[in-house]
């Protein structure tokens, strides 16, 4: 028989979970692990909301399990450390990302890669090393071994923070890998949604010169303005295309929608790379030749290894990089699932935990 959520482990923990494909989120009682020798308990003050956490609840990638409680842009303040922890103390400011648990001994993993490990094990939807489900941020509190826990800065606000354990990271990392983190580049970003923002924030700091590329007129004035892009390419317009074409090193495309890419393409120089961090339910069309003529390439892109996460975190309060967020109670959390569905947020929903979970418990 199987054993409940709120019996599966000694230490009770509260949140919000979807039961079914239907995707509602409702108050859920379920129990974390007791704090082992290399664990970090905290309780948790903000979580984001990605994209993906909306995907998952709805089981729109087929592989969900419920009860789920998504969540993995997670920060907080910690509250219990293991007898082996070395690198945090009871008070500090802390998040968690995507990933919980990996096999560490692949060579991914032994290369700060553990994000790419095939045993990897995600924070929330996904199977502990003992069995057991993880439960993702939109709780009470969290634990996690000590290599899966961020530090954040003093001068790094926790709630506009937290977005870049996922978005924030999802963007760094290709930035770097693919060479377009270098002073002097023309890197394009598609789409100015969770990851686009940041994407542009990030690139911006690296020294690069930034165009945006999107399907709605209606974001020019924020890209160049706001966020500091040096120009605005609306995708649909064949002429702005035509101008442009030959003139970026590279493109990072975080759209989740189809869309062409092939006119992407023109856009890049000899040599240039398309990057895709977004994932696109059905597959891209892509016409052999627009690669060919110019020796061009099509990369991918996941999240970073803990190493690389936490360099990017220090990045961000070096240079003053957050995402734009609105604030929500966690009792508001399906109707903005409905309107991140419809793409109306500006630019990431953050549940402010620690002011509103404690006010949604059923109380006997």
């Amino acid at each position: 028989m199987a054993i409940a959520p709120e019996a599966e482990h000694p230490v009770k923990a509260f949140g919000w979970a979807a039961r079914d494909e239907a995707g509602l989120l409702s108050p859920f009682n379920f129990s974390r692990r007791a704090t082992g020798d290399d664990d970090v308990r905290f309780k948790v003050l903000y979580c984001g909301i990605c994209h993906s956490d909306l995907h998952n609840v709805k089981n729109d990638w087929g592989f969900s399990k419920y009860p789920l409680v998504p969540g993995h842009e997670i920060v907080g303040e910690v509250t219990e450390v293991g007898s082996k922890v070395k690198k945090f103390k009871v008070g500090d400011k802390v998040g968690v990302g995507c990933m919980v648990g990996a096999c560490h001994s692949c060579e991914n993993c032994t290369n700060d890669l553990e994000n790419y490990c095939p045993k990897l094990i995600l924070t929330y939807c996904s199977t502990y090393y003992d069995g057991t489900a993880t439960y993702g941020g939109y709780s009470d509190h969290m634990i996690a071994n000590e290599r899966y826990i961020v530090r954040f800065p003093d001068n790094m606000p926790l709630d506009s923070g937290a977005p870049l354990l996922c978005a924030g990271i999802t963007v760094y990392s290709p930035l770097k890998y693919y060479g377009l983190a270098e002073p002097g580049k023309h890197v394009g970003i598609v789409g100015l949604g969770g990851l686009g923002h940041v994407a542009v924030k990030f690139a911006k700091a690296f020294g690069a010169k930034v165009t945006v590329i999107s399907t709605s007129p209606s974001k020019k004035d924020e890209a160049l303005k706001h966020l500091g892009a040096d120009s605005f390419i609306v995708s649909r317009d064949q002429d702005q295309l035509q101008a442009a074409s030959g003139t970026l090193d590279g493109i990072i495309d975080t759209v989740s929608a189809v869309h062409p890419i092939v006119p992407l393409i023109g856009l890049l120089k000899t040599n240039g790379k398309l990057v895709l961090v977004g994932a696109p339910e059905k597959p891209l069309e892509l016409v052999a030749f627009s690669l060919i003529i110019g020796r061009k390439q099509i990369g991918g892109s996941g999240i970073g290894g803990m190493k690389e996460t936490q360099e990017m975190i220090d990045f961000a309060a070096k240079h003053n990089i957050a995402a734009e967020i609105e604030i929500i109670s966690m009792d508001y959390i399906n109707s903005a699932m409905e309107r991140l569905a419809k793409g109306d947020v500006r630019y990431r929903f953050v549940i402010d935990i620690g002011k509103s979970l404690e006010a949604t418990k059923p109380h006997a």
